[in-house]
């Protein structure tokens, strides 16, 4: 296949409450794939919402902050689970359609809370990649991920994998990500400010493949909206009121081609962003850049990747 048709679903998701999330994501994604979108791309943690309150809300990281508590419980039990049958929806329109889907979510696995951008693929397993690195703020709610969920897919077309966020900073994840030859990467931002948009078109000239940069859009009605859905709370009510703007995620999101020129960018509000790549443009860009190949010294340089799971606790 030499051209591939994808897409950027670019929405508001609905923050904390995961069962309308998922419904609003399928509709969404089913919308993309009637309009020739084989690759359907979703920002960092749409299911669920991306946590704004960390960076927007003052006193939200002080210690014992009641607010912070109640959204903490609150994404504790809303939360995907492994093998989570509300997720299904999305599974079935992937083997309904030969579609595959990248969505963020918040996960909990025991008592914590991940990070993960998931793979749905047809007729196979969610592919997960949690988060390696919650940055700053997040620490206070996600676990970090490990090595056992760096991956990617191998579609009939190619492959495509993802890294979220302040990921696209790292450079041995990079390389990691570039060892595995996508052919098409999803770099999953909470919205696609000016610094993430040239993080994410390094990624597509370093890497030689398309990059879908996608972002939501999200206001502070959003999340009072997500919180009703999801049972209220006074105090994260009150929280919530102390955030000054009402718009905080501005979507931005673009698609990008191996030589880092832009395909197509979207503005600000909801809007699904299409395109048709050109594959063939990552094997005439390899011809100048390899950085897995010919551009590497493995003689001077040796990454080394640890895929074992980290469970912390042994049984047996």
């Amino acid at each position: 296949m030499n051209t591939l048709n994808v897409a950027i679903v670019q929405a508001a998701p609905i923050p904390l409450a995961f069962g309308p999330g998922i419904e609003k994501a399928t509709k969404l994604a089913r919308e993309a794939i009637d309009g020739g979108a084989q690759l359907v791309a979703f920002g960092e943690t749409f299911l669920g919402g991306y946590p704004l309150w960390l960076d927007e809300a003052p006193g939200a990281a002080l210690w014992d902050h009641p607010g912070s508590k109640a959204l903490h419980r609150i994404m504790l039990d809303q939360a995907i689970v492994p093998g989570d049958e509300r997720l299904l929806p999305l599974q079935e329109l992937c083997d309904e359609t030969g579609a595959v889907i990248s969505i963020g979510a918040h996960e909990r696995v025991r008592q914590s809370l991940y990070n993960n951008q998931m793979t749905f693929r047809p007729g196979l397993p969610v592919l997960d990649h949690r988060k390696l690195v919650p940055t700053h703020g997040e620490r206070l709610i996600w676990m970090r991920g490990d090595g056992s969920t760096i991956g990617a897919h191998q579609a009939e077309w190619g492959r495509v994998g993802s890294l979220i966020c302040w990921e696209h900073w790292m450079p041995l994840a990079r390389a990691a990500m570039h060892n595995l030859g996508e052919n098409v990467h999803v770099a999953a931002w909470p919205t696609v400010r000016e610094e993430y948009g040239i993080a994410s078109r390094h990624y597509a000239m370093e890497g030689r493949c398309f990059v879908l940069a996608a972002g939501l859009v999200q206001s502070k009605a959003d999340l009072f909206e997500g919180l009703d859905l999801a049972g209220g709370s006074d105090e994260a009510r009150e929280l919530i009121e102390t955030i000054d703007s009402d718009v905080l995620n501005r979507g931005g999101s673009m698609i990008i081609a191996p030589d880092a020129s832009i395909v197509a960018q979207a503005g600000e509000g909801e809007e699904i962003l299409h395109a048709e790549l050109d594959l063939s443009m990552i094997g005439e860009g390899l011809a100048s850049l390899d950085t897995d190949g010919h551009y590497s010294r493995p003689d001077v340089f040796k990454l080394s990747v640890d895929t074992r799971a980290k469970d912390g606790v042994t049984w047996g």
